[in-house]
């Protein structure tokens, strides 16, 4: 069993174990981070916070600190053999000005857990860009899930029992499915999930984590993007390759991008016809009650019936 799948038969935290707040993007606020911070520690874990959580960078305000600050948090927590899991508090934007001032063999070297496992990154958004930079230079499973200190975190129930369930429960035979999923192609397939944010996949083209195009079940979300730049990025991914070896796609929310039949109209002129099965709705992402993703992991995609699967599985057999 590869790092990978490592989290396929076993939970990737236990009470007691140690997780670190780090704020690679945008800085959060004191009542955010306290509130977040009792969520983590009624689940029986101990919670650590970055240095740089609360700053402010000294020019752009929407960032948490300074770079090396927020790379130092990162880094520092990645590596620091008592920290079992990092966990992002927040998106907005920073996370691409941190990647390439990072010693990607120093952490695939020493970021591992006290036992051995591989730690494990969580958070969305803007932190799509270090799920993709964890997958192609660490090749460890990550989870692409609502972030301790957000206002979704605090007001929906369901996402706080979905995120504690990723964390300490196995992944094995998890189920994907939202509420309002429904199938936009048909078909059947297995294959690692990647994906995240349009905005942020597309901000990496040109970069060396996208040399790397994986096949698999891509997934797909953004936020307060209209449709005419959500089609601008769709192009710049398609004319990139990154659909290219694609098995399946899976779209999440669209909040705030427009009406959702222009949406399904453009998804539709982009993913009907490639011969892979596409789900529509599938719920991860800014949803209000978004579900939580693991990313570099493998699963099922089916949607070769009336009702769509989507389930971890681990190797395929």
């Amino acid at each position: 069993m590869t790092d990978r799948h490592a989290y396929i038969d076993r939970a990737p935290l236990a009470a007691g174990d140690t997780v670190a707040f780090v704020s690679p993007a945008g800085p959060g606020d004191e009542a955010s981070l306290k509130k977040g911070v009792g969520y983590y520690r009624e689940w029986g874990l101990e919670v650590q916070v970055g240095d740089a959580v609360l700053k402010r960078h000294s020019r752009a305000r929407y960032l948490a600190g300074e770079d090396d600050d927020r790379r130092n948090d990162l880094v520092n927590a990645w590596m620091d053999p008592d920290v079992d899991a990092v966990v992002c508090t927040r998106g907005g934007y920073g996370a691409l000005r941190l990647l390439d001032g990072i010693d990607w063999n120093r952490m695939r070297e020493g970021g591992r857990r006290r036992d051995g496992s591989p730690k494990l990154l969580t958070g969305s958004s803007d932190i799509t860009a270090l799920h993709e930079a964890f997958r192609v230079h660490l090749d460890v499973p990550t989870l692409f899930c609502p972030m301790a200190t957000n206002g979704v975190f605090a007001e929906s129930e369901i996402i706080r029992l979905d995120v504690r369930r990723w964390l300490l429960e196995p992944w094995g035979g998890r189920e994907l499915i939202g509420p309002d999923t429904e199938i936009l192609a048909p078909g059947k397939t297995h294959g690692r999930f990647t994906g995240g944010n349009v905005s942020l996949l597309t901000s990496a083209i040109g970069a060396p984590e996208a040399a790397e195009k994986p096949d698999g079940i891509l997934f797909l979300e953004d936020v307060g993007e209209s449709p005419y730049r959500l089609d601008n990025f769709l192009t710049q991914m398609d004319r990139a390759g990154r659909f290219d070896y694609v098995t399946g796609i899976v779209l999440g929310s669209w909040n705030s991008s427009g009406r959702m039949d222009d949406l399904r109209l453009l998804m539709d002129e982009f993913f009907a016809d490639r011969g892979v099965p596409v789900l529509w709705e599938q719920g991860f992402g800014h949803d209000p009650h978004a579900l939580s993703v693991p990313l570099n992991v493998d699963g099922l995609l089916d949607a070769s019936g009336s009702a769509p699967v989507l389930t971890v599985t681990g190797a395929a057999s």
